[in-house]
């Protein structure tokens, strides 16, 4: 049996962070966790394990990025690559309003996201689909209030796969470590109908830095992007 945080423990380490945790979404995240921990024994969903690193590193590192933007009410959101769940999913736990979509091009991952999302009432709309395909149906493209993305590939990668996603007057944020060189992904971001609003930086309270790269959607991305992935990872925008 998976032993995640106290209560006391768990809104300690959220109030270090200015954030204050009720006992209903301490119990949907512990929920989460313990999904998280289960289904991580059958398939490879993350390397941290330890309840008190979950905790820290991702679910508070999640609502961070949440806290420092604004999402409108009930907007619209798509999480590209979401693997785990993050950061859309720790996120509509503290904001019930938002509309979600999670996409993942592994179905293995998908059939976990729909397990969470039924478990804990998400509502979550389970995309199985590469990125750069979905973003060519229509029922996706431009539809989206929000996207966001936590994932590995460098900014002008992470810009062509999301940006499509995001209606004209919204945003992409993209959740990235200390050392990213955003000065990269500047022709990235005007091709695909992007302006770089803001860079935020923060920590988290175990001293780990993290990078807040927030890009509003000012025209329509053109018809052909996204690339393939080939193209995208062989020659970035």
């Amino acid at each position: 049996m998976y032993k995640f945080l106290t209560y006391d423990e768990f809104t300690a380490l959220f109030s270090q962070a200015g954030i204050k945790i009720n006992m209903t979404e301490y119990l949907d995240f512990t929920q989460y966790a313990c999904l998280l921990a289960d289904w991580n024994g059958k398939i490879n969903l993350t390397a941290i394990t330890e309840p008190a690193a979950v905790a820290e590193k991702h679910f508070l590192d999640c609502v961070l990025a949440e806290k420092l933007v604004r999402i409108p009410p009930k907007a619209s959101l798509i999480d590209v690559g979401t693997g785990a769940g993050f950061p859309a999913i720790p996120m509509k736990l503290l904001r019930r309003d938002i509309e979600l979509t999670l996409l993942d091009s592994l179905a293995k991952r998908v059939n976990f996201l729909r397990a969470v999302s039924d478990s804990l009432s998400l509502d979550a709309v389970c995309v199985h689909s590469r990125a750069e395909d979905a973003a060519k149906n229509l029922g996706y493209r431009e539809q989206y209030d929000v996207a966001t993305a936590r994932a590995v590939a460098a900014l002008p990668m992470l810009c062509e796969y999301c940006l499509p996603y995001v209606k004209k007057g919204g945003q992409f944020l993209a959740l990235k470590g200390p050392n990213e060189d955003i000065s990269a992904a500047e022709n990235a971001i005007k091709l695909l109908g992007g302006e770089l609003s803001e860079v935020k930086r923060y920590s988290l309270p175990c001293g780990d830095e993290r990078t807040l790269v927030i890009i509003g959607k000012v025209a329509n991305t053109p018809s052909e992007y996204p690339r393939n992935s080939g193209k995208i990872a062989k020659k970035p925008l």
